[in-house]
Parts: structure tokens; C-alpha cells; sequence
């Protein structure tokens, strides 16, 4: 799995930073996965050009992070979908 972020990763997830939150989700799941932090802000669009953006949009039809691309091919974007996924998919261990 990947969970695709900004450039404030894992931090901020108690503050309700979306990619925090996401992160968050996937570590209280017990989930591994590699973190893969993309360029460009949402309030500064001219910075969120480039191969990292256009990963993500193929991918997951949107340029949004956060975005977790899970191992079968697919992905799962927004935090709340990712949230929704981490509750309903404990990891076991």
C-alpha cells in the first residue's frame, strides 16, 4: 500500500489535517505502507504541477491528496474514505 500525502505527512492528523488524519487511521489499523509526499498546495494550484500530481490522478481520477493505493490496483481517495476503509480493514496480525 501507498498513502500519498502533502508535505506535512503523518503530522498534524490530531489537529484534523486531512493527510494526518488518513495516516492516523492506517497506523491505529495496524496497516503498513509506504508514505510517498507529492509537491503543491490546494490554495496555491500553480505549485501542484508534475509527475507526482499526475500519478496520483491516474490513479485515482483527482489530484487531491490524500490518496491510498492499496495492493490490488485500486485506490481510495479523501480522508474520509480512507478512514471509513482503516475502521473496516484491521490489519491482523
Amino acid at each position: 500500500m501507498i498513502l500519498y500525502t502533502c508535505g506535512q505527512k503523518k503530522s498534524m492528523g490530531s489537529l484534523g489535517h486531512p493527510c494526518g488524519k488518513a495516516a492516523k487511521a492506517l497506523d491505529q489499523a495496524g496497516h503498513d505502507y509506504e508514505l510517498k509526499t507529492v509537491s503543491g498546495y490546494k490554495m496555491l494550484p500553480w505549485t501542484r504541477r508534475g509527475n507526482e500530481r499526475d500519478e496520483i490522478k491516474r490513479i485515482s481520477g483527482q489530484e487531491d491528496v490524500p490518496v491510498l493505493a492499496l495492493d490490488d490496483g485500486s485506490a481510495i481517495a479523501g480522508t474520509g474514505a480512507i478512514v471509513d476503509w482503516a475502521k473496516a480493514n484491521q490489519a491482523t496480525s
